[in-house]
């Protein structure tokens, strides 16, 4: 019985139809679900963004406690073998911590005192020195750029006070003298207030400043008591296949900002001392108030140094432009010193951060959030160069890592 013309013709174009059917359902398109997932996802770092940009300082804030916290926690481990609880432990080397700062206060408070109003007081006259010395190398290359800067003073709205002529001396070297030098005072002041401005603004609040303090204080304490109970909180986040390599990833960033801490706080006792030690034998006058800017400010790495040196080198030119030069290249020496021999002795077996990448990092921080910004600009980037080598360049690219002062051609064989 031969099959009906109906039939076959159904039977010819039946795969046909499921192919079309098949291709139909494995059209690649947006569905109201995916729609949504991506919609919430935008709206949601959109609202992230914001929450950090708007409380930038809070979360820099809390930055400082964690990181402060990961030292302690270090002591607190060693407490912890004398059968000294976590809690307690945390609490005595915190307030161990603050009593020598207040120790070390009141026993070089006079002197600092002192040397800080005497420091504010010569700074002018270290201006004025300066631009005696610029007014004597008035010919050449120097001679260009201190003729553009007097020029330009003839646009400015700097007052000028009456002074008398002095016999001898050309009338328009004084003025383009009384002309540099109320530029260069004017300048310089509102240079230093627009800095203070941008990257102090947190400062003219009182609140602000205590609220902040107090945060890293105890996040220092509950951090450096129990760190781990927030790891493992944190290890929830993740599903179970990848919170090995997260708490991995964790304790090897831990590791480093730990280490980095560390390093910094015993590099701004040496870089102050050497710097208060070298500036009274040089007979800079405020040593001990520059000794002290010097260590503060090696807080910062790299813009740190270059900062405290301005004065140290301002206070030189009292006395002449020699003993300015000489500071110049002391705090040179001194800074060789620590990159070359210091740092990298305490940060043996920690990250080697480019120095290039670790500048740019720190304008981009100071542009964005400011002195904050530029305070957390190299443990943040510390952080995410430990988590990109070991979850992209080792868990995507397949290279292994390279360790400081490898050669980076093992990786690739």
């Amino acid at each position: 019985m031969e099959p009906s013309p109906r039939r076959e013709t159904q039977h010819q174009i039946g795969p046909h139809a499921a192919r079309v059917d098949s291709g139909r359902r494995r059209r690649p398109g947006w569905g109201n679900a995916a729609i949504m997932r991506t919609a919430a996802l935008v709206i949601g770092m959109y609202i992230v963004v914001q929450l950090v940009w708007f409380a930038h300082f809070l979360f820099l804030v809390a930055f400082l406690g964690v990181l402060f916290g990961l030292a302690v926690s270090v002591g607190v481990d060693r407490l912890e073998r004398l059968h000294i609880r976590r809690g307690l432990g945390a609490a005595i080397i915190v307030v161990a911590f603050f009593a020598v700062l207040v120790g070390f206060g009141a026993l070089m408070a006079p002197t600092l005192h002192d040397q800080s109003v005497e420091l504010r007081r010569r700074l002018p006259d270290a201006v004025d020195r300066v631009e005696l010395w610029m007014n004597s190398h008035r010919s050449g290359f120097l001679g260009l750029i201190i003729n553009s800067v007097a020029g330009e003073a003839t646009t400015d709205t700097v007052s000028q006070p009456a002074v008398t002529p002095t016999p001898g001396v050309p009338p328009t070297v004084q003025n383009d003298s009384i002309s540099l030098n109320a530029t260069l005072r004017h300048r310089v002041g509102a240079g230093v207030s627009d800095v203070t401005k941008f990257l102090f603004p947190f400062l003219s609040s009182t609140l602000a400043v205590v609220s902040g303090f107090v945060i890293i204080v105890f996040l220092a304490i509950y951090i450096g008591a129990d760190p781990e109970m927030y790891r493992s909180g944190i290890m929830h986040l993740f599903p179970h296949s990848k919170r090995q390599r997260a708490g991995e990833v964790l304790s090897a960033i831990a590791s480093v900002l730990r280490k980095w801490l560390v390093t910094q706080l015993i590099a701004m006792l040496t870089i102050g001392v050497i710097s208060t030690i070298v500036l009274l034998a040089m007979g800079v006058e405020a040593a001990f108030a520059l000794g002290l800017i010097a260590g503060l400010l090696e807080f910062v790495p790299t813009i740190g140094p270059l900062l405290s040196a301005i004065p140290a080198v301002a206070m030189g030119f009292i006395s002449s432009p020699e003993k300015a030069l000489w500071v110049a290249v002391a705090y040179w020496g001194i800074q060789f010193f620590e990159n070359h021999l210091l740092i990298p002795l305490l940060m043996k077996g920690g990250i080697d951060l480019p120095p290039a990448l670790t500048i740019f990092s720190q304008a981009l921080m100071a542009l964005i959030f400011g002195f904050l910004g530029l305070m957390c600009a190299v443990p943040i980037l510390a952080a995410t160069m430990v988590a990109v080598k070991m979850l992209y360049v080792e868990g995507v690219v397949g290279d292994p890592q390279i360790g400081p002062g490898e050669d980076p051609a093992k990786g690739i064989e």
